[in-house]
């Protein structure tokens, strides 16, 4: 479906034309209409699905820009994401200067907001919930006339302890608001905060072919007990990536990993929670501007943050929280461009492997030989291995058992006989069926 289908105001159209936008991509396309009859929506889909979009235009379709007043509320749940909202708001004022837009988050001078809105209320109010809550207690933001709310990556506002901030917010709505709520994912913990405020929503969960874009090539490196510096500089030096993203788990392991690729000669950045958010917005900036090559980060990059042209993403390690593992992965392979997503793993990694293939995520083994990226041997084929001998009986799982005891002298021969005996047992049943067959097949001839 093309964006000219919507029939949407000529400064929209020109700007969908200057950003070149000309498909609408699955989600907009479903909800699009949805969300311009005016009703409540709960929108589930993947990262990098075009779900900022599909809230947006239904927004500036609906502002009238001669109504001095706040006319819709976007929440982010972290700054970098809800800055990147803004950005991609603001490209719309190009067509037309007499929309206000403000962008309100941690770290940045209230004092001069609250001086700011005394004489001048934005008509679309984009920012994180505290500070958001922050100016409407401050009775700095009039967020009372708005008639469309959005809480956009709702399961990240959840998890990073946001929600009741975002509840208070949506008490200071009238209660014919619309509502627009956008998730990768529902948890059940959401349900109630969207039984209390939303009026009758449809309910849309955008389905998949796959988990991560068919567009991304998903590879796996054993790191083979050797540290992950080393195996994550070998690669990085083998590829020489357009611009890669390496996750790590921890902020103490994005600084360890960030010095030790410095001092090898990377130019590389990092960002996480850690780092001071004046100095994030301006390495982000930096980022986007393509002054580096390499970012080092944690999950607060992961979701929603979109750098454009990211070729490359590496996982340090695997995230505890696997649903992050396609977040992260989600920042490349964007708009149906190609990319890569490498992850380091070892022996103690395979169940949370495992994990992440019953989610529909495949992997393909890669090593390095002679300064190349090759393929590997099948990861699995320890495992197949073991599915192909004879089941254990329960005295063979006893013993097997006592392995994590102590082990006497002659415990491997015992395996050994064992194992032996169950051969052969199990060769004199097949024989015997086998000779019964053989029998009644006789007997049938007569």
């Amino acid at each position: 479906m093309l964006f000219t289908d919507f029939n949407f105001k000529p400064f929209i159209n020109d700007t969908l034309e200057k950003i070149r936008f000309k498909t609408a991509t699955p989600v907009q396309e479903k909800l699009i209409p949805i969300a311009l009859n005016g009703r409540d929506i709960v929108g589930e889909s993947k990262t990098g699905s075009g779900k900022t979009h599909t809230f947006l235009l239904p927004i500036f379709q609906n502002i009238d820009p001669t109504i001095d007043g706040v006319q819709a509320v976007i929440t982010a749940p972290s700054r970098e994401l809800a800055t990147q909202i803004y950005q991609a708001a603001m490209v719309f004022t190009q067509f037309d200067g007499n929309i206000r837009i403000s962008n309100f988050v941690g770290g940045t001078d209230k004092k001069r907001q609250i001086e700011k809105l005394a004489s001048n209320q934005p008509h679309i109010v984009i920012g994180t919930p505290g500070r958001i809550l922050d100016l409407i207690d401050a009775q700095a933001l009039k967020t009372y006339t708005a008639s469309m709310f959005v809480v956009d990556e709702a399961d990240m506002t959840l998890d990073m302890g946001f929600l009741s901030e975002v509840d208070k917010i949506a008490g200071t709505f009238d209660k014919k608001v619309q509502m627009l709520v956008f998730s990768a994912t529902i948890p059940q913990k959401l349900q109630p905060f969207l039984k209390k405020y939303l009026n009758q929503p449809v309910m849309e969960k955008i389905a998949t072919k796959t988990v991560i874009s068919d567009t991304i090539d998903n590879w796996v490196f054993s790191t083979k007990g050797r540290g992950n510096n080393g195996t994550i500089l070998e690669i990085l030096q083998t590829l020489n990536p357009y611009l890669a993203m390496i996750f790590t788990n921890t902020k103490e392991r994005a600084d360890e990993l960030h010095r030790f690729l410095a001092n090898n000669g990377f130019k590389v950045a990092k960002i996480h929670g850690g780092v001071p958010p004046r100095e994030r917005k301006r390495i982000m900036k930096a980022v986007q501007n393509l002054d580096y090559q390499f970012v080092v980060a944690t999950d607060l990059a992961a979701r929603g943050i979109d750098i454009e042209g990211v070729s490359h993403i590496i996982n340090d390690g695997i995230p505890r929280d696997l649903e992050f593992f396609v977040h992260r992965v989600g920042r490349t392979g964007r708009n149906g461009m190609s990319g890569t997503a490498i992850t380091l793993y070892q022996p103690s990694d395979d169940a949370a492997i495992h994990e992440l293939e019953k989610m529909g995520i495949s992997f393909t083994p890669k090593v390095i030989k002679n300064n190349e990226i090759v393929d590997s041997y099948d990861r699995d084929r320890r495992n197949k291995r073991e599915k192909t001998r004879e089941a254990l009986d329960i005295t063979m799982i006893g013993l097997v058992k006592k392995k994590k005891k102590q082990i006497k002298p002659a415990y491997k021969k015992k395996i050994g006989w064992e194992i032996d005996k169950q051969k052969k047992a199990k060769k004199r049943i097949e024989g015997r069926a086998q000779g019964r067959a053989e029998r009644k097949a006789k007997r049938q001839s007569f």
